[in-house]
């Protein structure tokens, strides 16, 4: 694979009750845990940051899938639902809900668009056989 891009962010403090920031400074936020986890919830944490970064990038694929096809997917959106518990081997895992929003098309067409996305969004490839995602159209 040829890279073409690449995203670099440093974790300091304690984590997740901890700071990120990316190199280039456009990302610079507190982390905490959530209240669910104990935490003070009064930061982002990392379960948000990969559902902003799921759902858009989600996003993006489905609009070149889109382009690709000659379908209209002007005001798509998508939702991504990232959830975390313990995987019953003394770690934790995740599982992600898409929701997609695709109004402009019939509803077999945004099937097939969400399905083709899956294929190509690169959030969809490094996640699947890892973690469970569940892709739902939304009207």
């Amino acid at each position: 694979m040829e890279i073409v891009y690449t995203a670099v962010a440093h974790a300091s403090g304690g984590g997740r009750d901890g700071h990120v920031r990316s190199e280039d400074d456009t990302l610079d936020l507190d982390t905490r845990q959530p209240k669910e986890m104990g935490g003070s919830g009064e930061g982002t944490n990392p379960e948000q940051l990969f559902a902003a970064g799921y759902s858009a990038c989600f996003l993006s694929a489905l609009h070149a899938v889109a382009r690709s096809k000659k379908l209209n997917s002007m005001d798509a959106a998508v939702s991504a639902s990232v959830g975390i518990g313990p995987n019953g081997e003394g770690g934790y895992g995740l599982a992600v809900e898409l929701d997609v929003y695709v109004p402009n098309v019939t509803r077999e067409e945004a099937q097939e668009l969400v399905d083709a996305a899956h294929q190509v969004c690169p959030y969809s490839n490094a996640t699947r056989g890892n973690i469970e995602v569940t892709l739902s159209i939304v009207e």
